[in-house]
Parts: C-alpha cells; sequence; structure tokens
C-alpha cells in the first residue's frame, strides 16, 4: 500500500487500504484505525484532519450513534456522520417515503416512494462509506424496542416528530447515560439542544399531552432540516471527540426567517420558580 504526500500528511487511498485490509484478514475500519494510529491518513478523511486531528478521527470510528427517526433531519444526519466516519450507525424509523417528503427529505425521490426510510438510509450510507456498519431498525421507537436499539451507542441523535416519541427517548437514553442531540423543526424555525444524563432534559421544554408541535401546522421547507440536522451532527461529533463545547443546558434557537439565533437556558421543572 503506497502513500501521497500532501501537506504534513502521509495519504492513502481508500481503495488501496480496502485492498490491504483484506489481505490482512481485518475489516475496512480496523485498516482505517490502524492506518491512522501510525501516522497514515485515509484520503476519504483529509479534509476532516485540520480540525479534528487522527485521534479525533480514531474516536469516530470506533464511536456508534443512533440516528432516531431518518426523515427530514434524520436523512441529512446520516448523510453526515457517514461522511464523518462513525464506525457504527443504527439507523430507526418505523415509516416509508411518500410524496409529501419530497420537498425536504434527502433520501426522498420519486424512486424512493414507497421505501423503508431505515432501509434507504442504511443503503445511503453503505454507498457512502463502505467502512461505517449501517444497521436499520424498521420499528417504532418506545420502551420495547428501545434496548435492542441502545445497546452500544456512544450518542442518539433525536431526529423525531412525535413528542411521546422524544420523551421515550430522553428517559431511555438516561437510564443507560447515552447522551442525546435532540432537533426540532417547524416552518421558518428550529432548535438543538444536548441532553446529557446528569443535565436537565428537553422533555421539560416540551410539556403536556400533546403528540405534535408546530411542524403539523407550518410545515417544513427545503432548508430547514438541513440547518439543524447539521448542527445536531456537530454537536454529536463532538460529543464522541471531545472537541470544543456542546449546546448542554442550552438550547440553540433558530429562526431562519429573520435570520436570528438565541441561545435559551433550558431549566428543567424542578428548579423552576
Amino acid at each position: 500500500m503506497s502513500a501521497e504526500r500532501v501537506g504534513e500528511w502521509k495519504v492513502v487511498s481508500y481503495r488501496g487500504l480496502r485492498r490491504a485490509a483484506e489481505e490482512a484478514g481485518v475489516s475496512s475500519t480496523e485498516g482505517e484505525i490502524y492506518c491512522l494510529a501510525r501516522g497514515f491518513v485515509p484520503s476519504r478523511y483529509l479534509q476532516s484532519m485540520g480540525t479534528l486531528g487522527p485521534d479525533g478521527q480514531i474516536a469516530l470510528l470506533q464511536s456508534s450513534a443512533a440516528v432516531i427517526g431518518c426523515g427530514g433531519l434524520g436523512g441529512y444526519a446520516a448523510e453526515i456522520l457517514a461522511r464523518a466516519g462513525v464506525g457504527r450507525l443504527v439507523l430507526v424509523d418505523s415509516d416509508v417515503f411518500d410524496e409529501s417528503n419530497l420537498n425536504r427529505q434527502l433520501l426522498a425521490t420519486e424512486k424512493t416512494i414507497g421505501i423503508s426510510k431505515a432501509r434507504e438510509a442504511a443503503r445511503r450510507v453503505e454507498e457512502i462509506n463502505g467502512s461505517v456498519i449501517a444497521e436499520e431498525r424498521q420499528c417504532r421507537f418506545d420502551d420495547y424496542s428501545a434496548e435492542g436499539i441502545l445497546d452500544g451507542i456512544d450518542v442518539a441523535l433525536d431526529c423525531l416528530d412525535s413528542l411521546s416519541s422524544r420523551r421515550t427517548l430522553y428517559a431511555q437514553c438516561g437510564d443507560r447515560n447515552i447522551p442525546v442531540v435532540s432537533g426540532a423543526i417547524g416552518g421558518f424555525w428550529g432548535q438543538v439542544g444536548v441532553v446529557l444524563p446528569d443535565g436537565p432534559s428537553m422533555a421539560d421544554f416540551f410539556p403536556g399531552d400533546k403528540d405534535h408541535g408546530e411542524e403539523q401546522e407550518l410545515g417544513n421547507p427545503p432548508f430547514t432540516p438541513a440547518v439543524v440536522a447539521a448542527i445536531e451532527c456537530a454537536q454529536a461529533i463532538k460529543l464522541i471527540t471531545g472537541k470544543g463545547t456542546v449546546l448542554s443546558g442550552v438550547f440553540l434557537w433558530m429562526d431562519l426567517k429573520e435570520d436570528e439565533f438565541s441561545r435559551l437556558s433550558l431549566k428543567s421543572r424542578d428548579q423552576s420558580d
């Protein structure tokens, strides 16, 4: 396997690395980790080195993330995390694509109408990055399915549109000490926050018995899920790699109509006046 010098990095092609991994009898992920630990950078991750570095990339390759919901937010999240090189993605959705998804959901095309969202997300991940293990779960996230979904997970991404499922996700991840990156959208607005096991929960921001937010009335234009999902993924990657700070105890609220961004404190009910 040959390497090419690119600036300060010794770069190896993914095809050459994959052949070498096959000859050595190891997975391509193991081959990538081996190379990074010895100063060789797989070409697909070269543009991440300036921000994440070899250690950060190794952390991503060794991590597991669950994307709960593979529609508007989750489709973009699966795409970004696969390109980032998260080693294992568990992709959860019980729904299939329909025509109303075509305006905003990355994985919704005229050819995928009627196809499982989780299955299409897994197919897309495998197409982008063969080193990433993509596990589809064609089911609703609830107390019954949580154990099989969250086993071995380092971070969960809340890409749901059901408030009851969100509350279940926060509770189940809290019991397992799994951080959750929460995203929500409706019309021109969106919000992102991080729920840590020992911190306040976004569930306190979604009180009451209703199961859907303003997206039911406002709908979603094409750009809102892309923006919010990208910020969700940035939070997840920072949690995994330890790079930078995360939105813990606050959430980032954004109004894309007025170009306003605000950080709002997330206070649990027992802390309220």
